[in-house]
């Protein structure tokens, strides 16, 4: 019985000296995360305003939102009694810890703060890197969202982004297009070399400066190869691609033009 009556003391006993400091925690923890909640929304809000670079906002939103809630954690923590002398040894070794196991991880936020301070691509941008080509859809803190042209999401560590080889697509306004056209030997090379500056021609799309390049390309096994390159917007460049293919598809025939196909002669001789 007396044993009991020591429990229940030591029980009232410590509601009586931590139940209320740890309510009150409880209740600003809670009222902690409505207002950096708002916080947040209101900073993305001046930042949508003020046209700030879409690259950045994530990043930024993200750090910011880290740090507050750390702050409302350390404060809780005072409240509830915590030393934070004895806290923040142990935070430290923690951190230390943490840092050591999550090593990957710090490399990919550095590539992170390297991406936004020299800005290689930008939202937005078409980028061919780490084995995937789309366009950027966010810069997060660790990580990279691309949209591949077939709409699927692919994710990138940014470590590997700011430390690898990137090729960005949309950095210059004109883009050369380039094609192979193949005719038959003995085909007219001057008839061709017409057709295709016509061709050319007769597309809007295409710039007339730099001037479009058509020349002999190739003498290969089965068919004479015209190279052909011309220079076009950045978003023209597949429309113009394949639209320039149908066309001398359709207008070979017409103007005596056979397209070779692979072929072999096979000469047998009596013995």
């Amino acid at each position: 019985m007396e044993q009991a009556q020591v429990y229940i003391k030591m029980i009232t006993d410590f509601a009586t000296t931590y139940g209320l400091k740890l309510i009150g925690a409880i209740i600003v923890l809670i009222i902690g995360l409505w207002i950096i909640k708002v916080i947040m929304k209101n900073i993305r809000k001046v930042m949508d305003k003020r046209k700030m670079d879409e690259s950045l906002k994530p990043f930024l939103l993200s750090i910011l939102s880290i740090l507050l809630k750390v702050l409302l954690f350390i404060s809780v923590l005072t409240m509830v009694g915590v030393q934070m002398t004895s806290f923040i040894v142990i935070l430290a070794a923690a951190g230390l810890a943490i840092g050591m196991a999550l090593s990957g991880t710090l490399q990919n936020f550095a590539g992170g703060v390297m991406i936004l301070i020299f800005k290689p691509f930008r939202v937005g941008d078409f980028i061919d890197a780490q084995g995937y080509m789309g366009a950027v859809k966010e810069i997060q803190i660790f990580i990279t969202i691309l949209t591949t042209p077939d709409n699927k999401t692919v994710i990138i560590p940014n470590g590997g982004l700011s430390n690898g080889s990137l090729v960005n697509y949309s950095t210059q306004p004109n883009r050369r297009v380039n094609w192979s056209f193949g005719i038959a030997y003995g085909d007219d090379f001057d008839k061709a070399k017409a057709m295709i500056l016509d061709l050319i021609k007769k597309d809007k799309r295409i710039l007339a400066d730099p001037q479009p390049f058509v020349a002999l390309g190739e003498m290969a096994d089965s068919s004479v190869n015209i190279t052909v390159r011309a220079w076009v917007k950045g978003e023209d460049y597949w429309g113009v691609f394949f639209d320039m293919n149908e066309k001398f598809y359709k207008n070979a025939d017409k103007n005596g033009l056979s397209i070779p196909f692979p072929q072999m002669d096979v000469h047998l001789d009596k013995a």
